[in-house]
């Protein structure tokens, strides 16, 4: 089985920014579309943003202009660049796919274990 693995959460002020990435446990061939999702401290997990196989990307209407997704295709990872963050921007970040394949098979609906961003007013 192959996991994703977040990194690059943690503590800033407002205004401030951060890159989250994403990566895969082990090589894999091929991903479908990536996404980051995010769980807020009201609980509510919402879709952060996606990017497809194409490199079409896709963003919450309130996170547009801030947030920035982009994959690197050949390491099937993904980032997520947050600017001018908010305190409400603070919750747990989730890497995701639609599907993978790998040399353990084809996965689907795979979730990272989340990394922490907190934002100080």
């Amino acid at each position: 089985q192959v996991q994703l693995v977040e990194s690059g959460g943690g503590l800033v002020e407002a205004g401030e920014s951060l890159t989250l990435s994403c990566a895969t446990s082990r090589p894999i061939f091929s991903a479908s579309t990536m996404s980051w999702y995010r769980q807020t401290l009201d609980n509510q997990r919402e879709l952060v943003a996606d990017i497809d196989r194409s490199g079409s990307t896709n963003y919450a209407d309130s996170l547009r202009g801030r947030f920035t997704i982009s994959r690197d295709f050949a390491k099937n990872t993904i980032s997520l660049q947050m600017n001018s963050l908010k305190p409400e921007d603070t919750g747990v970040y989730y890497c995701h796919a639609e599907s993978l394949a790998s040399n353990w098979g084809a996965q689907r609906d795979i979730w990272g274990q989340g990394t922490q961003v907190t934002v100080s007013s």
